[in-house]
């Protein structure tokens, strides 16, 4: 008498998990690749190694963003809708310094990625170039109108001023700890620095620092 056997029938996954596992496998994607771009650059960061980190096959990767450029661009817009959630005009300019500080501590790849595109800038076609820098003028400007920062500032010296400010106990650790004689890793850190920014951003803005 033959063996019965049984098994289960197949079934095709339905459209709602086809799409989970389709947000799944780009937020993967996206993950790996601010770690290869951060550690390599643009440049340097490789298909195949953003996609063995996702653990993902390295063709979905044009599947979903039409490549290496497109998944960076998408990176960059993810960032800037993040920011949106820190950053906004509601937010105290010094409080924002604050937050870019403090996830830049908790994620230094975003400022490395930052450093990777100014060493890559030689190379125009190196990376796509990050168009939020008319945006965060606009903010300043708006900012200076409504009298939070000297109107006789130029907001281009106020944005990289304070971006370099927030910045660069990530971009510059060594100098950090030399200067402060603590781990910029630390919640020490943190906590000094940050009140610090807040004492810098105030005599910027022309206000008394006890304010």
């Amino acid at each position: 008498m033959a063996e019965k056997t049984t098994s289960k029938r197949w079934r095709a996954p339905a459209p709602e998990e086809r799409q989970r596992d389709a947000e799944r496998t780009q937020a993967a994607l996206l993950d790996a690749a601010v770690t290869e771009f951060a550690a390599k650059g643009y440049a340097g960061a490789r298909v195949q190694d953003i996609a063995d980190r996702a653990g993902v096959n390295k063709h979905l990767i044009s599947y979903y963003f039409g490549g290496k450029e497109g998944l960076y661009r998408e990176m960059q817009r993810c960032w800037l809708e993040s920011e949106k959630s820190f950053a906004g005009l509601d937010v105290p300019l010094c409080e924002v310094a604050v937050r870019y500080l403090r996830r830049g501590l908790a994620d230094p790849r975003p400022p490395r990625l930052m450093l990777w595109r100014g060493l890559e800038d030689d190379d125009i076609e190196s990376a796509p170039v990050d168009t939020s820098i008319g945006d965060d003028l606009a903010h300043i400007r708006q900012r200076q109108e409504r009298g939070e920062l000297p109107a006789d500032l130029d907001p281009a010296a106020v944005r990289l001023a304070l971006q370099g400010m927030a910045m660069a106990p990530m971009m510059m650790p060594h100098l950090a700890r030399e200067a402060f004689g603590i781990d910029p890793r630390t919640p020490e850190f943190e906590e000094r620095y940050s009140e610090q920014l807040r004492l810098m951003i105030g005599l910027i803005s022309g206000k008394p620092p006890t304010e």
